[in-house]
């Protein structure tokens, strides 16, 4: 059976528990990018993302024996949560791992979902960690794994998004923008779009620090990253699914990596502009739109946005990379001169009228002529920061810029 076929029968078997989201155009965007942008709202699901679709058709779809059994699963948050709904649904036991990571949120969230039905189990720093030990559960206990993305039921239920797609637009879509992690939302979507409407590009979008198909894809077999950003926790996985890959590689006309700061930027945007929450990963098709601009005006374009679960103690990280990606925030390790006055020098001949400090951190060194001190700088233009700069020089501040040096901003100020 072809793997479309097998989408018709998942938007059969999913229909009363996954709703169809809406697909609803942008006027802000639009006007941006002098497109027709729509956004379909998986973050509306009652999960808060498309996850649900996949993990209800593949758990319905066992035989009563297996659900018998129970389910294990592994996941960094979303699919955990599609995974608990379902088995809650359908009164079938399930243990859940996930990244020790994984913020406080999206644990609460799947025991919530899964109620009495699940058992959280937090292993592992990332979620290919989670799911070895998920693995090895599953071998012990010969329970059903439910892999978040690498199995054609799976790849089938989210598919269903672009049936929907295609129910919903009058017009043809010219560029469809899926979120990547492990790759079964871009797959299940390749399947339908490449048979119903192979005119459409189909961009995958990947978080920089993750690019974990880019980098597959690139080297033409399925690689692990040896390192990663779990920022775009939704979508940072080290090796994409093998199934995924095959379907991917020939079937994706682009990937676009975005930097973790534009993803936050787009997150704060959205929040401030349209009333949308989303979380990093929900965040990143958005982000993409910019990197894409000349190719997609005058075009019919759909961005999917995967999920809102976003955790509102990550706030303040969002908006520091944020800041930080966009040229607005800078750090300096300064010696300052170990006398009274010191401070208000600095502020008065270095700082200008619109700059604020938001980070000091000073240790008073005894016996010294001057003292290290840690400074944040937040601007309200990035170009001022040639003049901050200049003005350290002129007054002779000796002083190291740490925004470029990973290693030293790491250590003095994360």
């Amino acid at each position: 059976m072809e793997l479309l076929e097998k989408v018709y029968q998942a938007k059969e078997r999913i229909k009363d528990v996954a709703i169809h989201t809406p697909l609803m155009k942008n006027e802000n965007l639009s006007e941006e990018f002098s497109a027709q942008v729509w956004l379909k709202r998986e973050d509306l699901q009652p999960v808060r993302s498309y996850k649900l679709r996949g993990a209800y058709n593949k758990i319905v779809s066992l035989t009563e024996k297996e659900k018998a059994k129970g389910v294990v699963c592994a996941s960094a948050g979303n699919h955990a949560q599609g995974v608990a709904y379902a088995c809650n649904k359908l009164n079938i036991k399930a243990t859940i791992f996930m990244p020790v990571t994984t913020p406080p949120q999206k644990t609460k969230q799947v025991k919530l979902f899964g109620k009495d039905k699940v058992e959280v189990v937090l292993k592992g720093d990332t979620f290919d960690e989670s799911q070895h030990e998920a693995k090895r559960l599953c071998h012990d206990m010969e329970a059903i794994f439910i892999h978040p993305f690498d199995d054609e039921k799976v790849m089938a239920g989210q598919g269903t998004i672009g049936l929907e797609l295609l129910e919903d637009t009058q017009t043809p879509i010219d560029y469809l923008f899926v979120p990547i992690g492990g790759g079964g939302l871009a797959a299940g979507v390749i399947t339908v779009f490449k048979q119903l409407s192979p005119q459409t590009k189909i961009i995958g979008v990947e978080p920089a620090g993750a690019a974990s198909m880019k980098n597959s894809i690139e080297k033409g077999i399925n690689t692990t990253l040896e390192q990663m950003d779990k920022f775009v926790d939704g979508a940072a996985v080290k090796r994409v699914g093998e199934k995924t890959f095959e379907i991917c590689k020939d079937g994706l006309d682009d990937i676009v990596l975005v930097p973790e700061g534009k993803v936050c930027t787009t997150i704060l945007r959205l929040y401030n502009e349209e009333a949308i929450v989303v979380e990093p990963a929900g965040a990143l098709t958005i982000a993409a739109l910019d990197l894409y601009k000349e190719k997609i005006k005058g075009k019919h374009v759909v961005s999917v946005v995967s999920g809102s679960n976003n955790d509102i103690t990550r706030t303040e990280e969002i908006k520091e990379r944020s800041l930080l990606y966009e040229g607005l925030k800078h750090y300096f390790l300064v010696q300052f001169p170990q006398r009274p006055g010191a401070f208000k020098e600095f502020v008065n001949d270095i700082l200008g009228p619109n700059d604020d400090i938001s980070y000091f951190q000073y240790s008073k060194k005894n016996n010294r002529e001057t003292g290290p001190v840690v400074i944040g700088i937040e601007l309200q233009n990035k170009n001022d920061l040639f003049y901050i700069e200049e003005k350290l020089t002129t007054k002779k501040f000796t002083y190291q810029y740490l925004n470029g040096n990973k290693d030293l901003f790491t250590h003095l100020i994360i």
